[in-house]
């Protein structure tokens, strides 16, 4: 385990993003699923949904230069629903300068799970705290939002709420287990000291 692993309070810059129900083909279209690696992916978040709005007169959140440097983003309900893609993470964690926690009033239960393995916490808290961050956070965009794993609290300014997560998830991202590959790597020597006891296991080839 890492201490550079752990994810206990992340403080950064918000960024509100309206609209309940947003699903991963909103978030990264499938066209961009073919890559074989994730790199770049994150300057195609949005992509439709950044043209559409850029035919009208306002600013999609990931184009508007007020949150260029926003690390938490701020959601409704029911956040990340559709299909499976981690292409969807993987493009929210790699745009700008990366977004490192979402807090929302709920999320969809893969992209979730999906956002737990790369780190990113997924909090949740009431539709009226959301609407009240949203509009602070657009009122200042630099202020600073700080999200609270240990406290389960969120500060934005004068305004403090509660967030929730699951206790399996909290405990994987406080102390730093939340990569199953590297927790796998880290014990290679346990793994294969159990895969020589099986009788049916040959070895890697």
């Amino acid at each position: 385990m890492s201490a550079d692993s752990r994810r206990t309070v992340i403080t950064g810059p918000g960024m509100p993003l309206r609209g309940h129900d947003i699903d991963t083909d909103r978030i990264i279209p499938a066209r961009f699923l073919k890559c074989v690696v994730f790199d770049g992916l994150g300057a195609h978040a949005f992509e439709d949904d950044r043209k559409q709005e850029q035919t009208g007169t306002s600013l999609h959140p990931f184009d508007d230069p007020r949150f260029a440097h926003a690390r938490i983003l701020v959601v409704n309900r029911n956040f990340g629903c559709g299909s499976s893609r981690e292409h969807a993470p993987q493009a929210i964690m790699r745009w700008g300068d990366g977004i490192q926690a979402i807090v929302g009033e709920s999320f969809a239960e893969i992209f979730f799970g999906n956002c737990v393995a790369l780190g990113i916490p997924c909090l949740t808290t009431g539709e009226r705290a959301v609407a009240e961050l949203m509009e602070q956070i657009e009122r200042d965009p630099a202020l600073p939002v700080t999200l609270d794993l240990v406290a389960g609290r969120i500060t934005a300014g004068d305004l403090v709420f509660p967030v929730a997560l699951p206790d399996g998830a909290r405990q994987q991202l406080v102390e730093g287990r939340w990569d199953t590959i590297a927790e796998l790597l880290e014990a290679k020597d346990a793994v294969a000291a159990v895969a020589a006891r099986l009788p049916y296991f040959a070895g890697w080839t």
